[in-house]
């Protein structure tokens, strides 16, 4: 498994301070990072983990792919105003974190990976 599941005091060692003012929004990994709000009864949330998975994976060198349940981290999510889920959270190694509401393609995904993560432009496949 190569999604890593944090609860709040996780987050604040590996993301950010979510309890400072703005929640924080310095990030403080060592790589670029995506993390998942999510909620175990949540069927879009299910749908998206195997996405995340193989992103995980492909990406292991280059960024790192996070998870948060919602019912246990309440005050993470409100700290980011995560109303509905999945919410996508895409953290850069400098600037603000950019947020995807509802459930996401792994096209999506990775245009943003290429867009907002790794700053490079999306390798398109052949037809």
């Amino acid at each position: 498994m190569n999604v890593i599941n944090l609860n709040e005091a996780d987050f604040s060692h590996r993301v950010a301070d979510y309890s400072a003012p703005h929640a924080g929004r310095h990030y403080r990994g060592d790589r670029p990072a995506i993390v998942d709000f999510y909620a175990a009864w949540c069927t879009p949330c299910r749908m998206l983990a195997p996405v995340l998975e193989e992103i995980a994976s492909v990406y292991r060198n280059e960024l790192w792919v996070y998870k948060v349940n919602v019912d246990q981290c309440k005050a993470l999510a409100e700290a980011y105003d995560v109303r509905s889920i999945p919410t996508v959270l895409f953290f850069p190694m400098d600037g603000c974190p950019v947020k995807m509401v509802g459930a996401i393609s792994k096209r999506g995904i990775e245009q943003m990976i290429h867009e907002v993560l790794l700053k490079t432009q999306p390798h398109h496949e052949e037809v």
